[in-house]
């Protein structure tokens, strides 16, 4: 598999190419928690996917990651976007440079299950202190959205076996409710499906993508909420 880190860090660019090529995400997450109005902290915000289709709905927003590579891509967008009210901050989702009670609603995309899957040394730890973390800057009434890989080039959901015990923990231990979706990557043709499959999934279903001949790569995502 590609290292994640090192794209993080180094190929952010690349990678917003790869992740534009999925859905928005406002409308899925307004479903959950209206935004309007709303202060909004998006941990793991990488290049932007969920904070800047909020940022134009919420009060206000600050963008958190650990890459500050990443960081500045989202920052160009919000930018770009003529919004105020947001700001990024590089940040461990362990230890949130937040006050407490300063959100309504905490968001992340993709990036939680990076410190509490089953092959990291005490995700469980790590799962508890995130979780405390969420709670301890939501104020009273607030939510929090999760959102995870169930199974990239699959059309129904089987997500990564070292992710399900962290699934199981959410619902059964932290009282998350759950359901999945759809958000295929729609890639402009066969080629640019396979380069960028190749980039960020590695080999295995890059070829896959390749014998497929297709422009669409089937993604299956699983949403996690939890409201105070």
């Amino acid at each position: 598999m590609p290292d994640h880190d090192r794209i993080y860090r180094e190929e952010a660019v690349t990678y917003h190419a790869m992740i534009a090529r999925q859905p928005d995400l406002g409308a899925v997450v307004e479903e959950i928690f209206p935004c309007a109005g709303a202060d909004v902290a998006d941990l793991g915000a990488g290049t932007g996917r969920l904070s800047v289709p909020l940022a134009a709905r919420a009060k206000s927003l600050v963008a958190l990651d650990a890459s500050a590579a990443m960081l500045e891509i989202a920052a160009e967008r919000l930018s770009a976007s003529g919004l105020a009210g947001w700001s990024t901050r590089v940040a461990d989702h362990r230890s949130l440079p937040l006050p407490d009670d300063s959100a309504d609603l905490v968001v992340s995309g993709w990036s939680i299950g990076y410190l509490c899957n089953a092959n990291v040394p005490e995700w469980e730890l790590n799962l508890s202190l995130v979780v405390a973390e969420i709670k301890r800057v939501l104020r009273p009434g607030g939510a929090a959205i999760l959102f995870e890989t169930l199974g990239t080039g699959h059309e129904t959901p089987s997500p990564p076996e070292f992710l399900k015990p962290y699934f199981r923990e959410l619902t059964e231990t932290y009282g998350f409710s759950h359901r999945w979706i759809r958000l295929d990557y729609e890639f402009d043709d066969p080629a640019q499906a396979e380069r960028l499959s190749r980039f960020f999934f590695g080999d295995e279903l890059a070829d896959k993508v390749a014998r497929n001949g297709s422009s669409r790569l089937p993604e299956c995502a699983g949403i996690w909420w939890l409201k105070l």
